[in-house]
């Protein structure tokens, strides 16, 4: 008796816009079956189904990652589907509003954080269950070239002149989120990446930036492919952009 291999499985945050809507149009081309997390259950139906038309195996989910909730129904509902989640993509991103340091309040910086660092804490750690059992497990986290110490301190990087704290703060801290989970999982690869080309100072047009990014959705989102599809005896712990390696 011949068992048929289970398609990979992909569960993107933030998933029904901009890089997230990307990505799983570019994982479920590959044959993968997409679980696409999206905040807003009638923007999320909206492109599961225009995934669907293409051929796509999706499934909307709805997931906002600043509830505990809404994170525990996500885990209920693709296990309906799947015993396995081999790949999570820790997508969901809040700009919040853009002020100086100075004028920063703590309910500002807090809301940022909800979505950018407690998020894909609360997700990952509801998933784990579901990674575990996967042959091959991945978890992709969207960070920012902004949220890199070094890039942030090159007075030659835009990120130098960019002052503001809660999103590049929230972004820094993922980053270390990230290769905390890698050391203490082995198990599964841990990576983060910028949708940018930081040798070229350029980032991805989003939302998030109002699309003054001078990348493609498609070029922002080749690292997430990228780390979504290396094997088992891939990296973890690393930070890369479409172009390479990028310093913490």
């Amino acid at each position: 008796m011949t068992m048929t291999p289970h398609p990979t499985s992909a569960l993107i945050t933030g998933g029904n816009k901009g890089l997230g809507l990307e990505t799983a149009r570019r994982l479920g081309e590959l044959g993968w079956t997409i679980f696409l997390g999206s905040r807003d259950p009638g923007r999320g139906q909206a492109a599961a189904d225009h995934l669907t038309g293409r051929g796509i195996n999706v499934t909307m989910i709805p997931l906002d990652v600043t509830s505990d909730q809404s994170v525990a129904d996500a885990v209920v509902r693709v296990r309906q589907h799947t015993d396995r989640l081999d790949v999570l993509v820790n997508n969901a991103g809040a700009a919040g509003t853009i002020m100086a340091p100075a004028e920063a309040t703590v309910e500002e910086v807090h809301s940022v954080y909800d979505t950018n660092v407690y998020g894909p804490i609360r997700v990952t750690n509801a998933f784990l269950p579901l990674l575990r059992v996967a042959d091959n497990p991945r978890v992709v986290m969207v960070s920012s070239a902004i949220g890199s110490l070094t890039i942030a301190t090159d007075p030659t990087q835009p990120p130098a002149t960019f002052h503001e704290l809660a999103y590049s703060s929230s972004k820094a801290a993922l980053n270390m989120i990230t290769i905390r989970y890698a050391q203490a999982l082995p198990e599964i690869r841990f990576n983060v990446l910028t949708p940018g080309e930081v040798a070229n100072r350029k980032y991805t047009a989003t939302d998030i930036n109002n699309h003054t990014g001078q990348l493609t959705v498609t070029e922002g989102s080749d690292p997430i492919i990228e780390l979504a599809t290396i094997g088992a005896d891939g990296p973890t712990a690393t930070f890369i952009d479409r172009l390479g390696p990028v310093p913490w």
